[in-house]
């Protein structure tokens, strides 16, 4: 439903917190002037933009979290939690710590100091931001007795809003020319996946008592693949990826967790082995779907990096054409949450954008001054349009790496 059709249910109350907002002159009592004026006020390109230019980063991030799903309706118990995943960890507490008195004399009474306020909780500034939202007229409840505790999004809001986004945020790109050299990995995930196949058909291959395969086996592997990795370092922290991000490189890592989630490979107690269905794919008789592989990295990597929809769908959005790393971080690196050591600009490069090309979505090159530059593949931009994959849409046991560095992490649970 669009704007008009959630203003026509709302009641006068929220029309009126509506209109205040937006500081509309009209009578509080007509509800048709009530409607008539906020739409008029609202489908106001600079009303809008300007309405974006002063959100808080808080509220970017839970607004980025509702533009790219096509889903009609929210309970409050997940825009709570989409809303309380945007602010950063322990921002409600700043500035509040606790104050502790001096020691009393002996034999004199003082007067009691009044406390200070508590922290508001983040259940609290969650709700504080959906009531923002509601008051923008950018969140309706529904107006049916079955949708009446559901929020929803009207969709030519959304529209406007990704539109007055994207033009803030291309005021901010720098474009070049096509670099004289750049990568262009499409279809290498796909056919390296199928060789690692290959490599356990034919072999065998020992585990360690940690259920990881043992680093000869991992060289002869990363030997056969089409773009090149090192063996992780024994220092440095490395989990929240994936089940073997600690033991294996990145993609490697990636392309192992979809063959073991996919059923294609098993982990045994002692070895690894090909199933069925594995040895299919090793043989071509079934292609390895390069689109599965993508929503399967999505899934994986949203419990460390949230927001990570709707970084791929801006990225998708706004390097159509060769952009530089460094203008497109400064656009994204405000929705991105630093995950334990790795701070924005490592989720960004690393974990996103490296990510997005070892999937064939984009091209990395560089120019001849050196600057490192991006650009969108079309198979990319088909995959991010056509792919819905929501908020909550996470791997079973993926929240679990995402928050425990500690943990140790066993296999894929039956059915996931």
């Amino acid at each position: 439903m669009n704007l008009a059709d959630m203003l026509c249910y709302a009641d006068i109350d929220q029309l009126t917190r509506i209109a205040d907002t937006y500081r509309c002159e009209c009578s509080s009592h007509s509800k048709n002037e009530l409607i008539q004026t906020i739409l008029m006020t609202v489908q106001r390109r600079d009303v809008l933009e300007s309405r974006v230019d002063d959100m808080s980063e808080n509220d970017l991030r839970f607004l980025n979290s509702l533009l790219f799903e096509r889903r009609a309706a929210y309970s409050l118990e997940e825009l709570t939690a989409r809303a309380q995943t945007a602010a950063p960890e322990g921002e409600e507490a700043k500035g509040t710590e606790a104050r502790t008195e001096p020691d009393k004399p002996k034999g004199r009474k003082r007067a009691a100091r009044k406390q200070p306020e508590p922290p508001p909780q983040p259940e609290s500034s969650a709700r504080s931001a959906i009531a923002r939202f509601k008051r923008f007229g950018w969140l309706f409840n529904g107006f049916s007795h079955q949708t009446r505790f559901l929020y929803h999004v009207p969709e030519d809001v959304k529209r406007r809003l990704c539109d007055a986004l994207d033009q803030r945020y291309r005021m901010l790109l720098d474009i070049r020319e096509e670099p004289p050299v750049y990568r262009d990995e499409r279809g290498l995930a796909a056919s390296d996946l199928k060789e690692f196949l290959r490599f356990v058909q034919r072999n065998d291959v020992p585990l360690t008592t940690e259920q990881a395969m043992y680093k000869r086996q991992i060289q002869q592997v990363l030997e056969l693949m089409s773009v090149s990795e090192q063996l992780p370092g024994k220092s440095g922290w490395r989990f929240g990826y994936g089940r073997r991000f600690r033991d294996y490189p990145d993609r490697f890592s990636l392309l192992y967790d979809y063959g073991c989630y996919a059923g294609w490979i098993a982990e045994l107690p002692e070895r690894l082995e090909l199933t069925e269905e594995g040895a299919k794919r090793a043989a071509g008789e079934r292609p390895v779907d390069p689109l599965d592989l993508y929503r399967f990295w999505l899934r994986l990597y949203k419990g460390p990096v949230p927001n990570l929809i709707s970084l791929v769908h801006w990225i998708s959005r706004l390097a159509g054409e060769w952009t530089t790393v460094s203008s497109l971080g400064q656009i994204l690196l405000p929705l991105i949450r630093p995950f334990y050591y790795d701070t924005p600009e490592d989720v960004l490069r690393s974990r996103v954008l490296a990510m997005m090309m070892h999937l064939g979505l984009l091209s990395w090159g560089e120019t001849a001054e050196g600057e490192a530059v991006v650009r969108m593949t079309p198979q990319g931009r088909q995959m991010v349009t056509g792919s819905e994959v929501g908020f909550e849409d996470r791997l079973p046991w993926a929240d679990a790496m995402a928050g425990e560095p500690s943990a140790v992490f066993g296999g894929f649970p039956p059915g996931s």
